[in-house]
């Protein structure tokens, strides 16, 4: 099975040194965005230094994919702004197309207007092919927080059940309304948040319906699921030059985006930055594999997405070039290691996480890997260079080999604990 997917910019780095519980294998991505830029004719674009505008080729595929459509994609014909329709997102499997996602309204407000209406093919909305509608809500507050980075919160809000009328085709049709409402003035620290007055501190909600043995879903902001109307779109290019000029405003504002490698950061003390990058992609990984264990759709949190963990990577990158007098190649693979060692640590034992001697192995493991200093738990220093050198280079036949490794690395980790244990 092959899929292919056109879908939103996710403009959050993941920490370097962490495992990418993103995109589902075998499933490629292409972005959607909104405004800036745009030609009416639909022409290709060219830049004034004369470079041909890529998302040109992508408009004309989005154009034969639509056209290939056995199904009508239903779109706003009412109740949200009609000049930012676009084409958001869309997903084909074994050459068919399975879903369409089209958008209304004001996507660079996280007040809104803005609404989304996802069609799916009869037969692509069997029971697990679609989202939860929390999922739904969640996605469209990560759009926010990529798009925008307007961080509405991981929590939920104020949750309720609601059952709202929606026109389709002119005629009142019911639906169950999840509606997830974030308050920050009901936060304690809102104040010292300045969260009071935040944008987008309105309900986003979600609902699904059946229109002629089709499945819809719909997920709106600032806009009540009552004073929407929807009908099968009429007009495909205004979405279409919508997704394109939605691209452009994207590239636009990540074109004023200056790279954390070529920033100016304050200089980290001692040891400082390696911890911070240790504890960040530890905690990464904890939230996804906490997830994962709930049956939930993995999700990294906002608040760990960002900047926040690229620029504790830079600093950890500078402070490792500078104390273990590396190049930045070599550094970012020490660095690299350190926190993959530290990461597997986590998730095998118990122990290194919230406890005295994790701390003092997270101690060993950086001075090791910074001044290659003699340290107690040097055998499972070493235990990890050779796993982790295998598991670069494809070294031995596989599976066995590895799990062999892996078990030489946490029997010396044992060791150690039992010797500190002793003395």
């Amino acid at each position: 099975m092959t899929r292919q997917v056109g879908a939103r910019i996710v403009s959050g780095r993941r920490c370097e040194g962490s495992e990418d519980m993103g995109v589902r294998r075998g499933m490629t991505r292409e972005s959607g965005g909104r405004q800036d830029g745009l030609r009416g004719d639909g022409a290709r674009w060219v830049d004034p230094c004369g470079r041909e505008d890529r998302f040109a080729d992508q408009e004309e595929f989005s154009r034969r994919t639509l056209a290939a459509a056995d199904f009508p994609v239903y779109g706003v014909v009412r109740g949200a702004d009609p000049d930012g329709d676009a084409l958001a997102a869309f997903e084909t499997c074994d050459g068919w197309l399975s879903w369409v996602e089209v958008c209304s309204g004001d996507w660079t407000s996280a007040d809104g207007p803005y609404v989304t209406v996802r069609t799916y093919r009869p037969g692509a909305d069997r029971p697990g092919a679609l989202p939860e509608l929390e999922d739904v809500v969640e996605d469209e507050r990560d759009r926010v927080y990529e798009q925008l980075g307007v961080d509405e919160g991981d929590c939920p809000g104020r949750v309720r059940a609601l059952r709202e009328w929606i026109t389709v085709d002119g005629e009142p049709c019911a639906v169950e309304v999840h509606e997830d409402l974030r308050d920050f003035w009901d936060r304690p620290d809102a104040p010292l948040l300045g969260l009071g007055s935040a944008p987008g501190a309105g309900p986003v909600w979600a609902g699904r319906l059946r229109v002629d043995g089709l499945t819809v879903t719909v997920c709106g902001r600032g806009v009540a699921p009552g004073s929407l109307e929807l009908a099968p779109i009429a007009d495909v290019e205004r979405h279409l030059r919508g997704r394109t000029a939605l691209l452009r405003g994207l590239a636009a504002r990540r074109a004023r985006y200056v790279p954390v490698e070529e920033r100016e950061l304050a200089p980290a003390a001692g040891l400082e930055a390696h911890r911070a990058v240790i504890e960040h992609c530890i905690a990464e990984s904890a939230a996804i594999e906490a997830q994962v264990r709930a049956g939930r759709t993995p999700r990294l949190p906002r608040g760990l997405r960002g900047e926040t963990g690229a620029l504790r990577w830079e600093a950890a990158v500078r402070q490792q070039m500078r104390l273990g007098s590396e190049g930045r190649e070599e550094a970012v693979a020490a660095v690299t290691a350190m926190v993959n060692h530290l990461n597997r640590l986590s998730r095998q034992t118990q122990w290194v996480v919230g406890t005295a001697e994790g701390v003092a192995a997270i101690e060993e493991v950086i001075r090791y890997t910074v001044f290659a200093s003699e340290v107690a738990s040097l055998p499972a220093q070493r235990a990890w260079e050779q796993l982790w050198r295998d598991r670069a280079g494809g070294a031995g036949d596989g599976w066995e080999e590895q799990r062999l490794g892996e078990q030489l690395w946490l029997a010396a980790w044992e060791q150690w604990r039992e010797a500190r244990a002793g003395r």
